[in-house]
């Protein structure tokens, strides 16, 4: 499938990036330069609606990877900055690209919303769909009215969109340093649970291919977080819809 990624130049996008293109055909939209030679390259931002109509032609399913000022879910300090900058890509960004992705056609998608859309000190966090968007933080707030806005384009101009709440991404070599110690918590006080590379790939993998083969609009959201054991995180939604669970841990 021809596949886009709204910005596929930062951090996730670029650990994703090759495990993707070894199955798929891959755009990246970004104001930055992916800087890899194999995958097609369109130089603007999601706000530019040029930008975005180009990128769109001929797309089979795209990948809602931009993200700026990432925070905690547990943290309330955010500076003007935060504020700005989270809304503008968030939530403005985000619906003129599905208002835009829709008129060209493209009603298929995985959103990238973030574990921090809750508030990160609960002891467990049970299904999905029973877990509050409580974030004290702007950015958590703002993906989670992300989560809404997909919602509200599955319901009214018939998307079908996936949303991945990522934790911890982290290289292959970041993941084994880390999973080789005791966990750690994060500065906001939550265990951080790295996420490796080629797991959160397989993620978006499989959230392309359920999307794909979807017959009915609709917007649904999964955890994917490197839990292996279920300690802290129920992952039964991520499995039994789009097929992922952890593998990563056969490497320690």
């Amino acid at each position: 499938m021809r596949v886009l990624l709204v910005g596929g130049a930062g951090h996730v996008g670029k650990l994703i990036t090759p495990y993707l293109k070894a199955r798929h055909t891959i755009r990246v939209l970004d104001l930055g330069d992916p800087g890899d030679p194999d995958i097609e390259y369109v130089k603007g931002s999601v706000l530019d609606p040029e930008a975005i109509r180009t990128a769109l032609a001929d797309v089979d399913v795209f990948v809602w990877l931009a993200m700026r000022n990432g925070q905690g879910g547990m943290v309330t300090n955010q500076s003007l900055e935060d504020i700005v900058n989270n809304y503008d890509l968030n939530t403005k960004a985000l619906h003129l690209f599905l208002y835009l992705a829709q008129e060209a056609g493209v009603k298929r998608g995985v959103y990238t919303s973030s574990m921090s859309v809750h508030y990160r000190g609960r002891p467990f966090y049970a299904a999905e769909a029973d877990v509050p968007l409580d974030s004290p933080s702007v950015y958590g707030l703002s993906k989670g009215l992300g989560e809404g806005i997909c919602a509200y384009f599955a319901r009214w101009f018939g998307t079908s969109i996936i949303s991945l709440r990522i934790s911890g991404p982290r290289s292959r070599e970041a993941y084994l340093k880390e999973r080789r110690n005791p966990p750690q918590r994060a500065g906001d006080g939550s265990f951080v649970y790295p996420l490796d590379e080629e797991d959160m790939a397989n993620a978006y993998l499989g959230a392309i291919e359920t999307v794909a083969k979807a017959t009915e609009p609709g917007f649904e959201a999964v955890f994917i977080v490197a839990d292996e054991n279920g300690e802290e995180h129920d992952l039964g939604k991520a499995e039994r819809l789009i097929g992922w669970k952890p593998q990563s841990q056969r490497l320690i």
